[in-house]
C-alpha cells in the first residue's frame, strides 16, 4: 500500500516521528509525516492539498474542518503541550517563578523571541493584559514560520524566548527555564483529523486511533507533552 500521507506542525514532529515508526513496526503500514510551520500546514490543507491525516493545534485544525477539507466526525484530541521559557546556554537564569518576577525579567530583556503559533499569540495577549504591548513591541522577535524560537535563542538573537517545551527540550545551545508561573500557563491542545480527500480513510483512522490511545501517554511525556485533558 502507499504510505499514509500526513502533515503536522513542528511542535509535534519528534513525537509523531516516534509514534509513526512504532505504528509501522506493529502493523507494516507505512506512514509519512511532513512537519512544517503550523500556519503553513493549515494553509496547505485549506487550499485543498490532499492528506490522509492532519495534526495541528486545536484552533488551527478547526478552520479546515469548518471548510470541509477535514472530516468533522474524525477530530480527536492528541496531546496537550505547555509552553516554556529558555535562555542561551551559559547565560544567567533569570527568575520566572511568579507573575511579578516574569514581568520584570521580560522588561529587562534586550530581545524576546516568540513564535507564529499559539504560544506566541498567548504571549501577546499576556502583554496586553499587563499593558506592556507598546513598551515591549520593539524588543519582540518573531521566528519565521518553520523556524524554532530555540534557534533564535541559541544564536544569541534574543535573550529569552517562549515556545512549546516539546520544541525547546531537544535543542543544543539553550537552557530551558521551565514553564510559566502558576496562573499564567500557556497550554496548546493538538488534535488530529482525517483528510476529506483521503483515499485511505480507514487506514488513516486506524493510525489516529493508535496516536490517541492511552498506551502512548509515556511517549508523549518523554517528548514534553501530556495526554489530552479533553477527548474531542
Amino acid at each position: 500500500m502507499a504510505p499514509l500521507r500526513c502533515i503536522s506542525s513542528m511542535a509535534t514532529r519528534p513525537l509523531l516521528a516516534e509514534l509513526a515508526q512504532a505504528y509501522t513496526a506493529a502493523t507494516a503500514v507505512p506512514v509519512g509525516f511532513e512537519s512544517v510551520g503550523g500556519v503553513e500546514a493549515a494553509r496547505r490543507v485549506q487550499t485543498g492539498e490532499a492528506f490522509d491525516l492532519v495534526v495541528l493545534a486545536g484552533d488551527a485544525i478547526d478552520g479546515p474542518i469548518a471548510s470541509g477539507h477535514l472530516l468533522a466526525d474524525s477530530r480527536r484530541a492528541l496531546a496537550d503541550s505547555a509552553a516554556a521559557l529558555a535562555v542561551p546556554a551559559g547565560a544567567p537564569r533569570p527568575d520566572i517563578g511568579s507573575e511579578t518576577a516574569l514581568r520584570n525579567t521580560l522588561l529587562a530583556a534586550r530581545a524576546i523571541g516568540y513564535s507564529t503559533g499559539p504560544s506566541g499569540t498567548a504571549l501577546l495577549r499576556l502583554f496586553e493584559r499587563w499593558s506592556l504591548t507598546e513598551v515591549l513591541s520593539a524588543r519582540l522577535v518573531q521566528a519565521r514560520p518553520g523556524v524554532s524560537v530555540g534557534s533564535l535563542i541559541a544564536a544569541g538573537e534574543v535573550d529569552i524566548g517562549i515556545q512549546q517545551l516539546s520544541e525547546l527540550m531537544q535543542l543544543d545551545g539553550i537552557s530551558v527555564l521551565g514553564g510559566l508561573p502558576r496562573g499564567l500557563e500557556i497550554v496548546t491542545s493538538f488534535a488530529g483529523a482525517i483528510g476529506a480527500r483521503s483515499t485511505q480513510a480507514d487506514s488513516a483512522r486506524a493510525l489516529l486511533d493508535f496516536l490517541t490511545t492511552p498506551d502512548t501517554a509515556a511517549v508523549k511525556r518523554r517528548h514534553g507533552m501530556d495526554a489530552p485533558r479533553q477527548t474531542i
